[in-house]
Order: C-alpha cells, then structure tokens, then sequence
C-alpha cells in the first residue's frame, strides 16, 4: 500500500481547509496584537519614554509572529496553487502595500532611537502607525472581496485571467470589511499593551481597546447585516466530487442572495461561530473594564476566531468565488495540489507546527512580566 492513500483525497482537501484556517487564525493572533499596538502607539503614548514602552512591549516578538504569514502564504502556495496565482496576482497592488508596511516596520524599530530628535522619532512613530494600519485595512478589505467574488476566468488553457483593477477592490463592503479588521486588532493591541504595561499607558489601553472593541461589535454584525441583504453568495448547483480532478471548469455555479448562509440554516449550530466573534469582543470589554488582563488577550483572541471563522463557515466549499464566470470558482473539492503532495506537506506540516508552538510558548515564558518604564529610561534591560 502506499503510504499517502492512508488518508483519502477528500479529507486530505478538507484537513488542509482547516489547516489554512488555523495559520490565518495564528497570524491574526499572534501578528495581530503588534499591529494593534502599532495603531496605537501614537495615542496610547504621550511623550517618548512612554511610547519606548509599547515599543518594547511587541519589540522582542513581533518578528517571531510573523512566521504564521510566511507559513499562511507558503501554504496557499503549495495546498492552493490556484488560489494564490489569482490572489497573488489579481491583489499585487494591495500586496504590495502590505508588503512595503511591513518592511516600514523593522525599519521603524531599528531607527526611530538612533537620534535624540523629537521630530525624527515622532516620524517614526507615525511610520509604525501607518505599518499597523494598513496591513489590518487591507486584510479585511481582501476578505470582503473575497466574500463578494473576484473578477476573474480561465482560457481554453486554464490560464487564468484577472479582468479587475485596485480601486475595484474599494467597495462600501469591504471597506466596512475592513474596518472591521481595523476595529478587532486594535482591540487585540490594547489588550496586549493592558498585558505588558502599567500606569498612564495601561489605562489609555483601556480606554481605546473599549472602543475598538464596541466598534469591532458594531461594524460585524453591520457587516453581517450587509452580507445577507446587499451581498450576493454562490452555490454548486452540480455534482461536486470530493476527491475530483484539480479542473474547477467541471462544475456549474449559480449566483444566489444569503447564499452565504445555507450552511448556517443546514447546520443551525454553525451560528456559534459567529457567536464567537461577538462574545468575544464583549468579553474582552468586560475585561478591560474589569482589569482582567489575561482574560482580556484570551477574549479578543477568541473574537478574532470567532470572526475569521465565520468566513470560511459561510463560504464553504469555495474558497474564492469569481464575480464574471461563477464556474470558475474556486472550491475546496477542485483547485488543490495532488494528492500525494497534500499528504507530503500534512507530514512537514504535523512535525514543524509543534516545534514552532513550543518554540513560542518558551520564549513568552522567558519574556513574560511588564515591560519596566524605569529600566527604559536608565537605559538598561530593554532592546528600543
């Protein structure tokens, strides 16, 4: 026997469904918080030694978390070559303002104490703002995109063709989209900034994580609202194999309003995921009020699950929906890799992705404790 038929093709496809869930859930978990501080930043700190306390805060970890995007796109990549030829592509523009925030970052953090200059720091300030909110914006505009289908088709070649352009991607629901993104990792920056900081900061954290978390509420459950009446879904209206061949071109879509929410009124239990993302939010406002800071971090988390969650629940089986020729969808079922290279990456996949928690879990353990505003100004034990 060989060994990849151990694991049929149908639920290789499905495992590696939630596996993509679960590296964007962790890059929005563990990524997330220092792009909130990063928003923050400005606000939250008032004058230098304060704003070197938040920095400090996320300085040690922040590029550690970013190992979930790199993981996040390396298995688009290889699980779902299809779907990141046409995201890759057809949001180059978006991406690339993604990537250059990013890389504004490091570059923020290396430089912004260099001089002595408020001018000069106060730049860089605004540049690691700028490298936490576009990121965030951007990420839950291209969700809403996704949510209301992509301008794209296959040749008589499977070449794929993206008839859209960047300022299409501008639309009042996915904006709202990501505001939503926005609203959720603020949130989750504040709760991390109530977590490692103390005095003036710590309180101001509260005071906008409160309102990024009523804002995160609000702008879901408004977005939910437009999803079911302003946003058209899709369904298969074919037979879709399982464990079919990687040709999404063999099946027939039809466009459908609150298509969106079939699985939820099949499997009404499914509203627990969204549920998630509300109560989530709501507890993480009860803790800031509360001063429960842990809690706080484990409840937005739990938003930002419950919210990403919700996506993949509403769109499943499709993955990405094209706007232009509805059969060229992207499902689950007909666009991944083969079979034995979806068993080889499982196989990486359950070795690596252990280490790497562990690894995580060790250097939180060695680096946990508030960051110490008096080390920073007796310029000692701190890296910014």
């Amino acid at each position: 026997m060989i060994l990849h038929t151990l694991l049929s093709y149908e639920v290789l496809r499905v495992i590696w469904w939630l596996l993509l869930g679960v590296l964007l859930i962790g890059f929005a978990v563990m990524d997330g918080f220092d792009l909130g501080a990063g928003m923050l930043l400005p606000f939250a700190g008032r004058n230098d030694l304060e704003r070197r306390v938040i920095i400090n805060s996320v300085g040690p970890v922040w590029e550690g978390n970013q190992v979930w995007l790199i993981l996040g796109g390396g298995a688009i990549f290889a699980a779902w070559p299809q779907l990141y030829a046409v995201s890759f592509s057809g949001f180059y523009i978006a991406m690339f303002a993604i990537l250059v925030a990013l890389i504004l970052r490091p570059v923020a953090f290396k430089f912004r104490s260099k001089r002595d200059d408020p001018a000069w720091r106060a730049r860089w300030d605004w540049t690691l703002f700028i490298g936490g909110f576009v990121p965030s914006l951007i990420f839950g505009v291209a969700m809403g995109n996704v949510l209301r289908g992509v301008p794209f088709r296959f040749g008589p070649d499977m070449h794929i063709f993206y008839d859209g352009g960047f300022f299409g991607l501008l639309n009042p629901f996915s904006l709202l989209c990501g505001l939503v993104s926005v609203a959720m990792l603020a949130m989750h920056g504040a709760a991390w900034l109530q977590l490692k900081t103390q005095g003036a900061v710590a309180d101001r954290a509260r005071l906008y994580g409160s309102l990024a978390a009523v804002a995160t509420i609000v702008l879901y459950a408004l977005a939910g609202v437009m999803l079911w009446y302003f946003v058209d879904g899709y369904r298969v209206t074919s037979t879709l194999p399982a464990d079919g061949p990687s040709n999404p071109m063999l099946k027939t879509v039809e466009v459908h309003s609150s298509a969106w929410f079939t699985n939820y009124q099949a499997q009404p239990w499914l509203y627990v995921v969204p549920g998630l993302g509300l109560v989530g939010a709501l507890l993480a406002l009860v803790g800031m009020r509360a001063r429960a800071e842990l809690t706080t971090l484990l409840a937005s988390a739990l938003s930002i699950a419950g919210i990403i969650l919700s996506v993949g629940v509403s769109m499943f089986p499709f993955i990405l929906p094209s706007s232009i020729e509805p059969r060229a969808s992207l499902t689950v079922f007909d666009s991944s890799s083969s079979h034995l290279t979806l068993f080889i990456m499982l196989v990486v996949t359950a070795i690596f992705i252990p280490i790497i928690v562990a690894y995580t879990s060790w250097v939180y353990s060695v680096l946990r404790g508030k960051v110490d505003a008096a080390a920073i100004s007796d310029d000692r034990g701190h890296a910014y």
